[in-house]
């Protein structure tokens, strides 16, 4: 049985300044920013190439969860140097690159929430990442 994630929830304390953060600093597509009612608001954003999103909500019953309590979401990149380069000339702070065996490289950083994400780059994987 095929299963596919498509949809990660993340706390946060402003909507408006994550979705600013994702958009702006670090590229996600903005997809979906609805408000059915005076207390709901969703806001979908996804990584480029990326099959599956992020959510940003209020009002939603069971997702609900501490602001910056997200820990370790991967984003997959073919050079995590050039990831790492384009974040901060952004303005976001990232962590030095840590390098492990077989070439596999990471580099940390965090939301305005302190969400924390980590750049992972597995050579054997390049391929599949345009320049």
């Amino acid at each position: 049985m095929d299963m596919k994630l498509e949809l990660v929830p993340v706390p946060v304390t402003d909507i408006d300044r994550a979705k600013a953060f994702y958009v702006e600093k670090v590229g996600f597509h903005a997809d979906l920013d609805i408000q059915p009612t005076d207390t709901i608001r969703i806001v979908q954003l996804t990584p480029p190439g990326s099959a599956c999103s992020i959510v940003l909500s209020t009002g939603l019953d069971g997702i609900e969860m501490q602001p910056g309590s997200l820990r370790g979401l991967h984003l997959v990149v073919g050079d995590v140097q050039k990831a790492r380069e384009a974040l901060m000339r952004q303005g976001v702070e990232v962590g030095e690159i840590d390098e492990h065996d077989q070439g596999i490289k990471y580099a940390a950083f965090s939301d305005p929430d302190g969400n924390t994400w980590t750049f992972q780059e597995m050579p054997w994987r390049s391929s599949e990442f345009s320049s």
